[in-house]
């Protein structure tokens, strides 16, 4: 499995307000699938990112691209392969 950076930069705020939820519920059902390692939105408004476990790009681009956030217009993409390099200790959940 690799790790894909999925970089979500805003495109519509109001959009994105009225759609977060269903973006939420979209990566809750990712997580239980064990497809998402991290998420989050940037502090400045600009978008969010989210880390991808996927066997390959495209799995990604297509999980990606059936974001309500994307679907709707409020956000666009950019995806990239994530090499992880990490001594942290993770908490358990």
């Amino acid at each position: 499995m690799n790790h894909y950076a999925a970089l979500s930069p805003m495109k519509d705020a109001e959009k994105s307000k009225h759609y977060r939820q269903e973006h939420l519920d979209y990566l809750e059902g990712l997580e239980k699938q064990g497809k998402v390692f991290a998420k989050g939105r940037f502090t400045d408004g600009t978008g969010g990112l989210v880390i991808y476990i996927a066997e390959s790009f495209e799995e990604v681009e297509e999980i990606v691209k059936n974001d309500p956030y994307v679907v709707h217009g409020a956000r666009g993409y950019e995806i990239h392969e994530w090499v992880m390099q990490t001594d942290a200790v993770l908490p358990e959940k």
